[in-house]
């Protein structure tokens, strides 16, 4: 089946266009990981997840993604946790990466191509202020080096947000001295008991914005496919972004900007500051890492999702049912007779196929899930269908491959439970492909064989035998 072209939605633009990558088949994607100063919650999983499934798809429409997620182990938030606990900051970004980390792999998220720490990179992010400062585009004060925002004429551009109502907005920095009240800072001079760097106007630490911006230069050049984030970064922090990167490189800094709606609360956004929210280790002591990435998933991906045990609940029954179905479907195509579709069973199997096609459509339409996942509903009522009616077992077979591979794109992996070695199942999968190829229905065959080779089996076929073995 051809997949259909990605359309993308561009936060800056408003628009939404086709996905056009600068180097093709190579996607560069940077997403605004964690500051490490506490335990990571649903809010934090629902970018997370939302991105993962989006470098997922990508992968199935042939691109190979370098995909980088950061993470901000220097803050004002981690040295005022360190205070509190009294310890030192790196012992606090220590701990919480690494409970970051472990909830993020709990929730099945694939590792990124690169974690770049904040801390790793300060002598670049010197490098990088030191040539604003150079162009006239910061300036120094008693406290700081600051970004000077009407330096830049396309500031606001992304936010929308117009030059005159920054004066009164409540997420403007304060700074001593500073030029505009919309200035931000570049580098902090350190105050007694603060983490500290040397640089040449003055020992210190980074602002939060150059950290992200350095990073990206560094690891993946001044211009990238797609940035990504909560919708709560686009201002002040990827507005600030594309000042710094822009007004230092003189070029565009990113193809598509992508915001996903907050995770809610009562109407409110679920944040450690607000005491509303529920974390990552809670959650999976009641669901299953596939329910809450449903469940996280099930709005369109730009809008808000409100938070309620009930939705946690439906999806943590969708997901039963859609795996029911398929290990069922599975189970079923294992026991009976391949052969020839009847007229009914032909319109059934054109019935999944359009699914399968409204699947990938939606998907492709900036990522709508929640049509996608209707349509993984149809299929799976389908597959539930062919069992309890004892129809075609061809048409089992098809209907959980199909499953199989539309579920693997949102991180669920219906072989999770099935040991790659078992030798008497896959032996029954090569011996279902050889039937199939029998009757000339190559398509599903095919698909076998693509889904035992992403299992690490080998298949080659020589003189009317198949041969396979697991690759090392």
């Amino acid at each position: 089946m051809a997949l259909p072209e990605l359309m993308l939605s561009d936060t800056l633009t408003g628009e939404k266009s086709r996905f056009v990558p600068i180097d093709p088949p190579q996607v560069k994607m940077y997403v605004c990981g964690p500051t490490v100063y506490d335990e990571p919650h649903l809010g934090h999983a629902k970018t997370a997840i939302f991105f993962d499934i989006v470098r997922r798809y990508l992968g199935r429409l042939g691109y190979s993604v370098f995909y980088v997620a950061n993470i901000t182990d220097i803050d004002d938030k981690i040295i005022n946790r360190a205070l509190e606990e009294g310890v030192s900051w790196e012992e606090v970004a220590k701990r919480y990466e690494e409970e970051y980390f472990r909830a993020m792999d709990s929730l099945k998220i694939l590792p990124a191509t690169v974690n770049p720490r904040a801390t790793n990179f300060i002598s670049r992010m010197i490098e990088f202020i030191s040539g604003l400062l150079s162009s006239g585009k910061a300036y120094i004060t008693p406290d700081g080096v600051y970004f000077s925002v009407e330096s830049f004429e396309k500031y606001g551009l992304l936010s929308k947000i117009r030059m005159e109502d920054l004066i009164r907005d409540p997420r403007i920095e304060k700074g001593i001295n500073k030029r505009n009240p919309a200035d931000f800072a570049l580098w902090k001079f350190a105050k007694p008991n603060e983490p500290r760097w040397k640089a040449p106007w003055g020992d210190g630490r980074p602002g939060w914005h150059i950290e992200c911006s350095t990073m990206i230069y560094e690891l993946m050049g001044p211009s990238i496919d797609i940035h990504g984030g909560g919708s709560d970064l686009i201002f002040p922090h990827h507005e600030n972004e594309i000042a710094q990167m822009e007004a230092l490189t003189g070029r565009r800094f990113v193809k598509y900007w992508m915001h996903v709606g907050l995770l809610q609360v009562r109407g409110e956004k679920m944040a450690k500051s607000l005491k509303n929210y529920f974390s990552v280790r809670s959650a999976l002591e009641d669901y299953d890492a596939d329910a809450i990435r449903i469940f996280l998933t099930s709005a369109h991906y730009r809008k808000p999702l409100e938070f309620s045990l009930d939705s946690m609940n439906g999806a943590r029954e969708r997901v039963r049912s859609w795996k029911d179905s398929a290990m069922r479907a599975l189970r079923y195509s294992e026991e009976g007779r391949k052969g020839e579709l009847n007229e009914d069973e032909r319109k059934l199997k054109l019935i999944i196929d359009d699914e399968m096609r409204r699947f990938f459509l939606a998907m492709s339409d900036d990522f709508n899930t929640p049509l996608a996942y209707s349509s993984i509903d149809l299929i799976s009522a389908a597959a539930s269908r062919i069992v309890s009616e004892s129809l075609s077992h061809n048409l089992a077979s098809e209907a959980f491959f199909d499953l199989a591979e539309i579920l693997s794109i949102l991180g669920i992996d219906l072989m999770a439970k099935r040991r790659v070695d078992e030798r008497g199942y896959i032996e029954a999968l090569i011996e279902v492909r050889k039937q199939l190829r029998e009757i000339k229905m190559y398509d599903i065959a095919d698909r076998i064989r693509k889904k035992l080779m992403d299992m690490g089996v080998m298949v080659e076929d020589r003189n009317g035998e198949t041969i396979w073995w697991i690759k090392e």
